[in-house]
């Protein structure tokens, strides 16, 4: 491909120097909250975005004031782990130097919001002092690991969350940039260094990675460019079957974006295999994937334009060895386990309930303060699930009125009880007011709808049904809104698409049923078709096997 045809993120990243642009330059004018526009995109490879607050925009341009600028800081955890010493230093910056949210992503990490430009360099020196970093968990480059987050769900579990990380190492970038910069280390080379994955292109577009362990699909991993899937034997580790292709992504009005799911391709039988297996499918991503139109540049678009055929022939030609026949697994649930469970080790894990991954005090309650003296004992690890909520986990029998204790006191036992399966079932992105893509709101908004529904639900005898809904402020399908059994997709402040039909287990998307709808229509068009459902569902049916049986789609 010629320069010409290249889109212009793809010469930013040839001539960043390894990453490096004209950061730390722009970190130095203190005439603007911002940075340079090629260094914005540079900058997400190390963890972060500018954004700027879009409800005070109007505002203060009419007084011809800059936009209120801040950078959102997002960590590097495979696997969704942390201490609880790493999770004190968080709770102690996010109150110093962001908006005070704690925000568990939908991809097991954490993000902090609202950091101004010369407060960037001590958090993330705290961070390090933690053992704590941001890199590659933006960009176009891998992303954050992640896998199935539950002890319990197997006695191999911490063999295979081992993965999680040694995936992570496998795939960072070779740049010594991100501690040039943040961490004042001397450049170790005159020139930039050597990267065999990533050479000076890096990828065409962002790479996600995920682990999951059957019977529970808890981190939809069809929904990644590569899906590992455990394939587990009498408690014995076999090995994974390998998807391809995942992504959710799509662009309204542009018929040539599309949600889709992973296709399995084979089965690896060894760590030396899998690792190998991993590391070439992202070399060919690189080498083909699309980099003049970054709307369709990733692992989907590729394998769809050469096909499947073609692309395990070019894999087993890089790897040197052919994948085995897929394993034969199965899928029963999508879930997270709420309160108390054991593991095989005797170890006890209480699931908190976190609505829309917000760690904050509100009137609901007190999680943020419990979360810091649960953390103080120094008796629980965190673990963070693909749903945005938290794990309190590995603690010793002994430990549990302690901890127990703590979360009643404020007020966490409670809440998890009360809310309802609709609400435990609901995740939102971020959208309005941070995000720059959202057409409409998410976190901020999804909370009230669902207290819309619930009444809804009550009405038809389903309130004690598992249905599974999912917003997004926009099409980019962050929350991965086109996985829920419905699905709302921001298209205009206060309007959304409503899609239906996403199966219980992260196997089937779902379908636009009705476009461009108000709070009004959707609750309408809801309260309808779950009085169908309750009427006229069949035995054992879920709502989004319902929809896809008896809706007829646009």
């Amino acid at each position: 491909m010629s320069e010409k045809d290249l889109s212009p993120i793809e010469k930013i990243k040839k001539e960043s120097l390894g990453l490096r642009g004209t950061i730390v330059q722009g970190l130095a004018d203190e005439i603007t909250g911002a940075i340079g526009e090629s260094d914005q995109a540079v900058i997400k490879f190390h963890g972060m975005y500018q954004q700027d607050d879009r409800d005070v925009r109007e505002e203060r341009a009419e007084k011809k004031l800059e936009r209120l600028y801040s950078f959102m800081i997002r960590l590097r955890l495979p696997g969704g782990f942390l201490l609880p010493q790493q999770w004190i230093a968080t709770n102690e910056i996010a109150g110093e130097n962001s908006t005070g949210v704690i925000k568990i992503t939908s991809r097991q990490t954490l993000q902090l919001h609202g950091l101004i430009k010369s407060k960037i360099k001590p958090t993330i020196n705290t961070f390090n002092e933690s053992g704590l970093d941001s890199i590659a968990t933006c960009g176009d480059i891998n992303r954050n690991v992640l896998c199935s987050s539950h002890p319990g769900q197997s006695p191999v579990h911490d063999q295979v969350f081992a993965y999680a990380n040694k995936i992570s190492q496998l795939l960072m970038p070779k740049t010594n940039s991100y501690y040039e910069i943040w961490l004042d280390q001397e450049k170790l080379v005159e020139k930039t260094e050597e990267d065999p994955l990533y050479q000076d292109r890096y990828l065409p577009r962002k790479f996600k990675i995920a682990i999951a362990m059957p019977p529970n699909n808890d981190v939809d991993v069809f929904a990644n460019d590569i899906g590992l899937i455990a394939i587990v034997d009498n408690n014995k580790l076999l090995g994974f079957n390998i998807a391809v292709g995942g992504g959710l992504s799509t662009t309204h009005g542009n018929k040539n974006t599309y949600a889709r799911l992973a296709t399995i391709i084979g089965f690896c039988d060894n760590e030396e295999k899998t690792l190998k297996t991993v590391y070439e499918i992202v070399t060919i991503q690189r080498d083909y994937g699309n980099r003049s139109d970054r709307k369709l540049a990733r692992l989907k678009y590729t394998l769809d334009k050469f096909g499947i055929d073609w692309f395990k022939k070019e894999l087993e030609k890089r790897t040197g060895f052919a994948l085995h026949d897929p394993k034969p697994f199965r899928f029963t649930s999508r879930t997270d386990y709420f309160g108390w469970k054991t593991d095989d080790k005797g170890l006890l894990h209480y699931t908190v309930f976190v609505e829309n991954g917000r760690v904050m005090d509100d009137d609901n309650s007190k999680l943020k303060s419990a979360l810091l003296e649960v953390a103080k004992t120094g008796k629980a690890n965190f673990r963070f699930t693909c749903t945005q909520n938290l794990i309190l986990a590995d603690i010793q029998k002994e430990d549990k009125t302690q901890i127990e204790s703590i979360l009643d006191r404020f007020g966490v036992i409670e809440l998890n009880e009360k809310s309802s399966p609709l609400r435990k079932n609901s995740m939102a992105c971020v959208a309005l007011n941070t995000c720059p893509l959202a057409l409409a709101e998410g976190q901020r908004y999804l909370p009230s709808l669902i207290s819309k529904l619930d009444p809804l639900l009550k009405k038809h005898s389903l309130e004690n049904e598992n249905i599974s809904i999912r917003m997004t402020g926009c099409p980019n399908g962050c929350a991965r809104s086109y996985l829920a059994e419905i699905g709302l997709v921001g298209t205009a402040y206060g309007h959304y698409n409503l899609h239906l039909g996403g199966d219980h287990i992260g196997e089937r998307l779902n379908k636009i049923y009705k476009e461009d709808l108000d709070e009004e229509a959707i609750l309408y068009e809801l309260n309808g078709w779950l009085g169908r459902f309750k009427a006229e569902r069949r035995q054992g049916e879920t709502f989004g096997d319902f929809a896809v049986r008896e809706i007829k789609f646009i």
